[in-house]
Protein backbone atom coordinates (compact mmCIF):
# COMPACT_ATOMS: atom_id res chain seq x y z
CA UNK A 1 0.00 0.00 0.00
CA UNK A 2 1.21 3.50 -0.84
CA UNK A 3 1.59 6.10 1.91
CA UNK A 4 -0.24 8.96 0.19
CA UNK A 5 -1.26 10.80 -2.95
CA UNK A 6 -1.19 14.22 -4.58
CA UNK A 7 -4.32 16.23 -5.29
CA UNK A 8 -5.79 19.58 -6.21
CA UNK A 9 -7.79 21.53 -3.67
CA UNK A 10 -11.25 22.23 -5.09
CA UNK A 11 -12.81 24.18 -2.23
CA UNK A 12 -14.88 23.77 0.92
CA UNK A 13 -18.44 22.61 1.43
CA UNK A 14 -20.46 20.81 4.08
CA UNK A 15 -22.04 17.41 4.51
CA UNK A 16 -24.46 16.01 7.05
CA UNK A 17 -24.07 12.86 9.09
CA UNK A 18 -26.86 10.36 9.68
CA UNK A 19 -27.58 12.16 12.96
CA UNK A 20 -28.07 15.47 11.15
CA UNK A 21 -24.78 16.99 12.31
CA UNK A 22 -23.25 19.45 9.85
CA UNK A 23 -19.58 18.73 9.08
CA UNK A 24 -17.39 21.23 7.17
CA UNK A 25 -15.18 19.45 4.63
CA UNK A 26 -12.54 20.32 2.05
CA UNK A 27 -12.93 18.75 -1.38
CA UNK A 28 -9.72 17.47 -2.98
CA UNK A 29 -9.53 16.03 -6.48
CA UNK A 30 -6.91 13.31 -6.74
CA UNK A 31 -6.89 11.30 -9.93
CA UNK A 32 -4.90 8.16 -10.69
CA UNK A 33 -1.15 8.39 -10.11
CA UNK A 34 1.35 6.39 -12.14
CA UNK A 35 4.60 4.84 -10.88
CA UNK A 36 7.47 6.49 -12.80
CA UNK A 37 10.45 5.06 -10.91
CA UNK A 38 11.06 2.58 -8.10
CA UNK A 39 13.79 3.55 -5.61
CA UNK A 40 15.73 0.64 -4.13
CA UNK A 41 18.06 0.32 -1.15
CA UNK A 42 20.86 -1.07 -3.32
CA UNK A 43 20.83 1.67 -5.97
CA UNK A 44 19.45 4.74 -4.17
CA UNK A 45 20.07 4.05 -0.49
CA UNK A 46 16.38 4.03 0.43
CA UNK A 47 13.11 2.49 -0.67
CA UNK A 48 10.33 4.57 -2.21
CA UNK A 49 8.33 5.02 -5.39
CA UNK A 50 8.32 8.11 -7.59
CA UNK A 51 4.77 8.88 -8.68
CA UNK A 52 3.56 11.05 -11.54
CA UNK A 53 0.45 13.22 -11.30
CA UNK A 54 -1.48 14.90 -14.13
CA UNK A 55 -0.36 13.89 -17.64
CA UNK A 56 1.68 16.40 -19.62
CA UNK A 57 -0.39 16.96 -22.76
CA UNK A 58 2.01 19.26 -24.64
CA UNK A 59 4.99 17.33 -26.04
CA UNK A 60 6.96 20.52 -26.66
CA UNK A 61 7.21 21.09 -22.92
CA UNK A 62 9.05 17.78 -22.39
CA UNK A 63 12.82 18.17 -22.85
CA UNK A 64 15.20 15.36 -23.77
CA UNK A 65 16.24 14.41 -20.20
CA UNK A 66 12.55 14.16 -19.28
CA UNK A 67 11.86 12.09 -22.38
CA UNK A 68 14.44 9.58 -21.17
CA UNK A 69 13.00 9.59 -17.67
CA UNK A 70 9.48 8.99 -18.99
CA UNK A 71 10.48 6.37 -21.56
CA UNK A 72 8.19 3.72 -20.04
CA UNK A 73 5.27 5.96 -18.98
CA UNK A 74 3.53 9.06 -20.38
CA UNK A 75 5.14 12.37 -19.31
CA UNK A 76 3.70 13.81 -16.10
CA UNK A 77 3.45 17.39 -14.88
CA UNK A 78 4.23 16.70 -11.20
CA UNK A 79 6.53 14.11 -9.60
CA UNK A 80 6.55 13.15 -5.94
CA UNK A 81 7.99 10.29 -3.88
CA UNK A 82 5.97 8.20 -1.46
CA UNK A 83 6.74 5.27 0.80
CA UNK A 84 5.27 1.84 0.16
CA UNK A 85 5.08 -1.17 2.44
CA UNK A 86 5.87 -3.60 -0.40
CA UNK A 87 8.30 -1.89 -2.83
CA UNK A 88 9.28 -5.21 -4.40
CA UNK A 89 5.73 -5.70 -5.68
CA UNK A 90 5.45 -2.26 -7.33
CA UNK A 91 6.28 -1.91 -11.01
CA UNK A 92 6.84 1.08 -13.30
CA UNK A 93 3.59 1.99 -15.03
CA UNK A 94 1.40 0.72 -12.21
CA UNK A 95 -1.43 3.09 -11.22
CA UNK A 96 -2.91 3.97 -7.84
CA UNK A 97 -6.19 5.77 -7.22
CA UNK A 98 -7.87 7.25 -4.16
CA UNK A 99 -9.20 3.85 -3.12
CA UNK A 100 -5.99 3.63 -1.08
CA UNK A 101 -7.87 5.81 1.44
CA UNK A 102 -10.74 4.64 3.62
CA UNK A 103 -13.54 6.69 5.11
CA UNK A 104 -12.69 7.56 8.70
CA UNK A 105 -8.94 7.23 8.10
CA UNK A 106 -6.61 9.83 9.65
CA UNK A 107 -4.26 11.70 7.29
CA UNK A 108 -1.78 14.59 7.22
CA UNK A 109 -2.29 17.23 4.52
CA UNK A 110 0.53 19.52 3.34
CA UNK A 111 0.30 22.57 1.11
CA UNK A 112 1.58 26.10 0.59
CA UNK A 113 -0.23 28.73 2.61
CA UNK A 114 -1.73 31.76 0.90
CA UNK A 115 0.77 34.57 0.41
CA UNK A 116 -0.29 37.82 2.10
CA UNK A 117 2.72 39.93 1.16
CA UNK A 118 4.50 42.26 3.60
CA UNK A 119 2.39 42.64 6.75
CA UNK A 120 2.75 44.22 10.16
CA UNK A 121 2.78 42.45 13.48
CA UNK A 122 -0.94 42.99 14.14
CA UNK A 123 -2.02 40.94 11.16
CA UNK A 124 1.01 38.67 10.96
CA UNK A 125 1.10 37.58 14.60
CA UNK A 126 -2.12 38.91 16.12
CA UNK A 127 -0.56 41.66 18.26
CA UNK A 128 -3.11 43.65 20.21
CA UNK A 129 -1.74 47.03 19.18
CA UNK A 130 -1.97 50.28 21.07
CA UNK A 131 -4.90 52.55 21.97
CA UNK A 132 -7.08 53.69 19.09
CA UNK A 133 -7.75 57.09 20.67
CA UNK A 134 -6.71 60.35 19.03
CA UNK A 135 -3.18 61.44 19.80
CA UNK A 136 -1.88 58.09 21.03
CA UNK A 137 0.51 57.77 18.05
CA UNK A 138 0.80 54.08 18.86
CA UNK A 139 -1.86 52.09 17.00
CA UNK A 140 -0.45 49.08 15.14
CA UNK A 141 3.24 49.26 16.03
CA UNK A 142 5.21 46.39 17.60
CA UNK A 143 6.46 48.50 20.50
CA UNK A 144 9.73 47.73 22.26
CA UNK A 145 11.73 44.96 20.59
CA UNK A 146 14.48 44.52 23.19
CA UNK A 147 16.43 45.89 26.13
CA UNK A 148 18.84 48.81 26.22
CA UNK A 149 22.58 48.62 26.81
CA UNK A 150 22.35 45.06 28.10
CA UNK A 151 22.26 42.99 25.96
CA UNK A 152 22.15 45.79 23.41
CA UNK A 153 20.73 43.73 20.58
CA UNK A 154 17.52 42.20 19.29
CA UNK A 155 17.23 38.49 20.01
CA UNK A 156 16.91 36.17 16.98
CA UNK A 157 13.37 35.02 16.31
CA UNK A 158 11.74 38.23 17.52
CA UNK A 159 8.34 38.64 15.91
CA UNK A 160 8.63 41.54 13.51
CA UNK A 161 6.87 42.82 10.38
CA UNK A 162 7.69 40.84 7.24
CA UNK A 163 6.39 38.59 4.50
CA UNK A 164 3.35 36.62 5.58
CA UNK A 165 2.30 33.26 4.16
CA UNK A 166 3.70 31.46 1.15
CA UNK A 167 5.22 28.70 3.28
CA UNK A 168 4.72 24.96 3.46
CA UNK A 169 2.13 24.09 6.10
CA UNK A 170 1.12 20.63 7.31
CA UNK A 171 -2.17 20.02 9.10
CA UNK A 172 -2.02 16.73 10.98
CA UNK A 173 -4.62 14.22 12.11
CA UNK A 174 -7.43 15.16 9.74
CA UNK A 175 -10.22 12.67 9.13
CA UNK A 176 -11.41 11.54 5.71
CA UNK A 177 -15.18 12.00 5.77
CA UNK A 178 -16.04 10.54 2.37
CA UNK A 179 -14.35 8.97 -0.66
CA UNK A 180 -15.95 9.31 -4.11
CA UNK A 181 -13.92 7.09 -6.51
CA UNK A 182 -16.27 7.63 -9.44
CA UNK A 183 -15.55 11.39 -9.32
CA UNK A 184 -11.92 11.16 -8.11
CA UNK A 185 -12.87 13.26 -5.08
CA UNK A 186 -12.01 12.87 -1.42
CA UNK A 187 -13.71 14.91 1.31
CA UNK A 188 -11.49 15.79 4.28
CA UNK A 189 -12.99 17.10 7.51
CA UNK A 190 -11.89 20.66 8.31
CA UNK A 191 -9.73 23.16 6.44
CA UNK A 192 -6.43 22.53 4.71
CA UNK A 193 -3.74 25.01 3.57
CA UNK A 194 -3.42 26.47 0.04
CA UNK A 195 -5.80 28.29 -2.27
CA UNK A 196 -8.37 26.62 -4.49
CA UNK A 197 -6.68 24.81 -7.35
CA UNK A 198 -3.38 24.44 -5.51
CA UNK A 199 -1.44 21.20 -5.24
CA UNK A 200 -1.64 19.41 -1.88
CA UNK A 201 -0.14 16.21 -0.49
CA UNK A 202 -2.26 13.73 1.46
CA UNK A 203 -0.33 11.21 3.55
CA UNK A 204 -1.49 8.50 5.88
CA UNK A 205 -0.73 9.42 9.48
CA UNK A 206 1.93 7.19 10.99
CA UNK A 207 2.44 5.15 7.82
CA UNK A 208 5.08 2.47 8.30
CA UNK A 209 5.35 2.99 12.06
CA UNK A 210 4.92 -0.05 14.24
CA UNK A 211 2.79 -0.19 17.29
Amino acid sequence: MISGMLGRKVGMTQIFTEDGIRVPVTVVQTGPMTVVQVKTQERDGYEAVQMGFEPQLKAKKVNKPQQGHFKDVPPMKVLCEFQVDNPGEVEVGQSFDLTVFDEGEVVDVSGTSKGKGFQGVVRRYGYRGGPAAHGSQFHRQPGSIGQGTTPGRVFPGKRMPGRMGGKKVTIRNLTISKVLPEKNLVLIKGAIPSHNGALVTIKKTGFGKSG
